[in-house]
């Protein structure tokens, strides 16, 4: 056997475990991608104004606390009424986002068809806004809205080409492992361990190592 062949040869015997692994996760993520329900994304978005002028660093201020209030109850019951939806539907399926230096907060809804999502995102939104502006006298600004959803194109998940790029660096990761799980049986073979005489007890082996 040449060189090349004989060096082509060691290094499949060597990494076996991922070239088999990587494969077969690709196939898995592909698969999950062809047979996942698919899910879609609307964006609504809301703008924090500040009532007194020069007062720019406090709506962004407000801006980061009212997304967190976003996913809160007190937001989203309103827009559980609203939809029909329960409030924890609506937790897992909207999201408040803001800017560490714009006083906009985006609400994303998704839902099983684009009329879901559009109608998640624009009633929490509304709901938040209204929310919102019972304190704007404390407060000092007032949210208003900005755009609304937009019907999604097609849907933001699964995505075919995404998953399988996931399954495949799961598999590089299993094939790894199963590389690094067959080398610790041969790497404590060839230890001091494996030095032991034939009939000699144990404790006398023991002692000779120590020796």
């Amino acid at each position: 056997m040449s060189d090349p062949r004989r060096s082509l040869g060691a290094a499949v015997r060597r990494w076996w475990p991922v070239v088999l692994a990587v494969p077969l996760g690709a196939g898995a993520g592909a698969g999950y991608a062809a047979v996942a329900p698919a899910a879609y994304t609307a964006n609504s978005y809301v703008v924090v104004v500040a009532q007194n002028p020069g007062e720019g660093a406090t709506a962004v201020n407000f801006a980061q606390a009212y997304g967190r209030l976003a996913g809160q109850p007190q937001v989203l019951a309103a827009a559980a009424a609203r939809t029909g939806r329960t409030v924890s539907a609506l937790e897992e399926t909207v999201r408040g986002t803001t800017s560490p230096d714009a006083p906009m907060i985006e609400i994303t809804g998704t839902g099983p068809l684009p009329g879901d999502a559009v109608q998640a995102a624009d009633a929490v939104a509304t709901s938040l806004i209204a929310f919102a502006n019972t304190s704007s006298q404390d407060t000092g600004v007032k949210l208003v809205p900005l755009a609304r959803a937009a019907s999604p194109d097609g849907p933001s998940s699964p995505s075919a080409a995404l998953d399988t790029a996931v399954g495949a660096a799961a598999g590089v990761l299993v094939g790894a492992l199963a590389m690094a799980a067959r080398r610790r049986p041969a790497a404590a073979a060839g230890g001091p361990a494996a030095a032991v005489f034939p009939g000699q007890p144990l404790e006398r082996q023991s002692a000779g190592a120590v020796r």
